[in-house]
């Protein structure tokens, strides 16, 4: 028969004890810590099976599982000579969860359970100490109405505060067995008004209607967000561990505690945590009381008078270090860890991998490789890349508290405070006198790229992960929250609304791009260091890598930031972004609004100088690296003014009058535009338009071997190309400006033609496409947006709606759809290397910078990827893992 429950010390399926997946990472690291000979009180796990067959069986236990349980329940009674439910020797036992993955705080505990107003007294009678009896009593009852009967906790707080208040003391310490009688009076009168019930009397009842809590908190909204924020699979479930008390709270000779291998904060090689003395787990991490510390070089150097453990218990002390340092040697990691203390005997309660910040992450895998525990392909395994992140960005002071008033999708990490400011031309303005802003728009569009560029941060109510804000923020670093649908923004009164509270221009506000909270005022930041070790660790991750790292980059700024960040080229210079500032826009808007060629002509060649500068300066910054130039992508509509002010200074600066303008508007606009006359189509009705920006970039080469600059071999990449013909005509063109170029300067000039796959067609046809093309570049966001059929600017209106009914794992945007967008790569990457065994393979879209999608873009056998420049270090390091993880 199918085993779904497992006693901690059980001889039975011994490698099943490892196996998370089962047991959960609790209820695996309590059995391991009973075989290695710790002090573990009796338990058993119910496994994450069951928690599955829980929901199938419409949120009940099976009764062949709960016939199970009280098996296991005989088993405890056996060994700790106590019987659940006595009247003479009460077993009193702790329900905790334990998914396959810490999620600290995201699911519900119980401790007590089995005290009842009978075996209260029992217990009483039993350690001679009535105070303890009645305040683990209170405790439980407490404990189980937050989590069983849905009482919020701050309603039992507000009546042990009011008691202390009414006696005149501080401390819970500090009440006696008559008070906790008193309260344990007021909270049972408390559940009977909430509930219409009586608390529960009968044990059996109260161990059900804990397990079928633990069970339930797996689908709690707090849960649910944290799976979604960690990419936690809703599958996985969660087990129960139910297990034999210990008791800290038992006087002056027991105590509680959580400690750490190592600092988890800054990676130092010490031992770190808290403790109290008389105190159950729950005080220590729910701030009901002030720990003390629990090694004494800790407490000195904070300047605290408490007295640490290694004084109260020296001897508890010295045993918990040494469990503590076999415990990192065993597991090979730093170890977070709960204990406690019953007259004097050490008990563990838990042992397991210890949260930590990226920055002592990063230290203590280095130094661990350098103390022998681990290999350096164990060290660039154990980094999660996501979280490099955070050295690369200002975060929010975790120790300030914050008043959040919305949320929106994290689409640029790092934090930022400023003025709230609803035009581009507003950011930059008070830019200009020393004023740090936040941009809030509805949607930003290229003409706010300068506000964007003025702004601390960005905040938009529409679009998505790879909306224009999102994109444009995360290459210049910015913090960005995208799609908030809890804002509504007022251009005309110059406010939002985040529900009851409004915010005008001027007020302050807070964004933290990294988990896409809004929080009213201004929030202190934190900068982090990156120091040797992160140095070094990518240098390890370097080694052990095959794909190319490129980035997404068109400014000398930031490809400085990407060459800097370890960028070993630019796989996509978006051509068009360099046209937005105030001298440019002129000329670009003037070539819009030319009726012939030569009025064209005449605008672009105003327009060739600034290009080829560009040119100029990132071509040295790369140093002979490979530079991948997109020619003119977005439709032409895109230029033009917008408000009727715009409108009115472009027709004076053109001596037009503004019927001309808006006609030309009116004429240029398209139903849809991101499926209208843009990429190689403009190139073929506008040929003049690709032939400026290939002399630029050729011109530019002159010039850098004028100036003795190492070359680099430019790659022209010709976008939303569908068939071969396509290509087949622009590519003569690219030939044609290089011939001349060639002729002027009399010099030898090394390039590369090839297109974005950015359509289904593309993919499809990419056998004949390759005939003319010299790499492939997918652009995988607008080849999720064409083969889904899903714009990405509105997709976070219903994207969530999706996710949560299981249609996506993931949004598409962020993540590659292996199954629709991953089949189409594969398909162009094998038809286009049946054509040309030569062909280079690479992705520009925003997937570039997702761990899972570069583990994708490994195994289909792309040479490279691009990303935005700060995502670099993180693409690096997710190159590296999935070459390791692949053999």
């Amino acid at each position: 028969m199918k085993q779904f429950i497992f006693n901690f010390s059980g001889k039975q399926l011994r490698k099943d004890f490892n196996a998370k997946h089962i047991l959960g990472g609790k209820g695996a690291n309590l059995a391991e810590m009973g075989r290695l000979g710790l002090s573990v009180p009796p338990g058993f796990t119910i496994s994450t099976k069951v928690c599955d067959l829980f929901y199938k069986n419409k949120k009940k236990l099976p009764p062949f599982i709960i016939k199970s349980v009280k098996k296991e329940l005989g088993l405890i009674e056996k060994v700790t000579k106590k019987r659940f439910g006595d009247q003479k020797n009460p077993l009193l036992i702790s329900v905790r969860s334990g998914a396959r993955v810490s999620m600290p705080g995201m699911m519900d505990t119980i401790l007590n359970l089995g005290l009842n107003d009978k075996t209260v007294l029992a217990l009483e009678k039993k350690t001679l100490n009535a105070r303890f009896a009645k305040d683990s009593y209170r405790r439980f009852i407490q404990m189980y109405s937050a989590v069983v009967l849905g009482i919020e906790n701050y309603n039992f707080e507000e009546l042990i505060e009011n008691y202390k208040l009414t006696k005149g003391v501080i401390m819970d310490t500090e009440l006696d067995e008559s008070d906790w009688d008193g309260l344990i009076k007021n909270f049972k009168d408390l559940i009977k008004q909430k509930t219409k019930k009586n608390f529960p009397q009968n044990v059996n009842e109260q161990l059900y209607g804990a397990i079928n809590a633990v069970f339930l908190s797996w689908e709690s909204n707090r849960a649910k967000v944290y799976r979604k924020l960690h990419q936690i699979p809703n599958n996985w479930g969660t087990a129960v561990n139910i297990q034999s008390m210990v008791f800290g709270n038992m006087g002056n000779d027991s105590a509680t505690g959580v400690a750490f291998t190592r600092n988890p904060s800054t990676g130092e090689k010490f031992l770190f945590g808290e403790y109290l003395i008389n105190a159950q787990g729950e005080d220590v991490v729910g701030g009901t009381r002030t720990p003390q510390y629990i090694a004494k070089k800790l407490r000195i150097s904070s300047g605290v008078k408490e007295s640490s453990l290694e004084e109260t218990m020296p001897k508890v002390y010295v045993q918990l270090k040494k469990i503590l340092l076999r415990l990192e040697k065993h597991y090979k990691d730093m170890q977070d860890v709960e204990f406690t203390v019953e007259n004097n005997k050490l008990w563990m309660l838990q042992t397991r991998s210890g949260k930590r910040t990226a920055k002592s992450a990063i230290k203590i895998a280095v130094d661990m490789v350098k103390e022998k525990l681990i290999s350096k392909k164990e060290a660039v395994l154990r980094i999660d890349p996501n979280t490099l992140d955070t050295l690369l960005h200002p975060t929010l002071d975790a120790k300030v508290d914050k008043k959040i008033i919305a949320s929106g999708l994290p689409a640029s990490p790092g934090a930022a405070s400023g003025k709230v400011v609803f035009s581009a031309d507003e950011a930059e303005r008070l830019n200009g006198m020393m004023q740090d802003t936040i941009l809030v728009r509805v949607e930003t569009s290229p003409e706010d790229i300068h506000g964007m560029h003025a702004a601390k941060g960005i905040l938009t109510s529409r679009g998505g992960m790879t909306s224009h804000a999102a994109v444009v923020a995360r290459g210049m670093g910015r913090p960005c929250i995208s799609g908030s649908t809890e804002i509504n923004i007022d251009y005309v009164n110059k406010i939002f609304k985040a529900g009851d509270i409004t915010i005008k221009e001027g007020d302050i506000i807070t964004i933290d791009g990294s988990s896409g909270e809004i929080i009213l005022g201004k929030v202190p930041t934190v900068e982090t260091e990156i120091l040797g070790d992160f140095f070094k660790l990518m240098s390890w991750a370097d080694s052990f890598r095959k794909l190319k790292v490129r980035a997404n980059s068109e400014t000398p700024a930031d490809t400085k930031i990407a060459r800097e960040l370890g960028a070993e080229g630019i796989g996509l210079c978006r051509t068009e972004h360099m046209f937005f500032n105030e001298e440019r826009i002129v000329s670009v808007r003037q070539m819009i609004l030319s009726k012939t060629t030569e009025d064209r002509e005449k605008a672009l060649k105003k327009l060739l100088p600034y290009q080829k500068s560009d040119f100029v300066e990132i071509f040295k910054i790369m140093n002979g690296l490979p530079v991948t130039v997109r020619l003119l992508d977005p439709p032409l509509h895109e230029f033009l003014p917008k408000t009727d002010k715009d409108i009115g200074d472009i027709a004076k600066e053109l001596n037009l009058t503004e019927k001309d303008i808006k006609y030309r508007i009116v004429e240029l606009h398209e139903q849809n535009p991101m499926l209208g006359h843009r990429g190689c189509r403009l190139g073929i009705s506008f040929p003049e338009i690709y032939q400026m920006q290939c002399e630029a970039i050729f011109e530019a080469l002159a010039e850098c071997k004028k100036q003795k600059v190492k070359l680099v071999i430019p790659e022209i990449m010709i976008p939303l190309v569908s068939t071969a013909a396509e290509i087949r005509i622009l590519r003569k063109l690219v030939k044609k400006i290089a011939e001349k170029i060639k002729k002027t300067h009399s010099i030898k000039i090394k390039y590369y033609v090839g297109t974005m796959i950015e359509l289904p067609r593309a993919a499809l046809r990419a056998q004949d496409i390759a005939k003319f093309a010299d790499f492939f570049s997918f652009g995988t966001n607008d080849l999720t947006q064409t083969t889904f059929g899903i714009s990405r600017d509105d997709s976070g209106k219903f994207l969530n709606d999706y996710v949560e009914n299981k249609i996506f794992n993931k949004d598409p945007f962020i993540s590659i759809d292996e199954k629709g967008v991953g089949e189409l790569i594969k398909i162009a990457v094998e038809r286009g290397k049946m054509q040309k065994k030569s062909l280079k393979l690479g992705i520009c879209g925003e997937h570039g910078g997702d761990p899972s999608s570069i583990e994708f873009c490994a195994r289909a056998g792309l040479n490279y990827i691009s990303c935005s420049p700060y995502r670099v270090p993180v693409a690096r390091l997710a190159a590296a893992q999935a070459n390791l993880l692949k053999k």
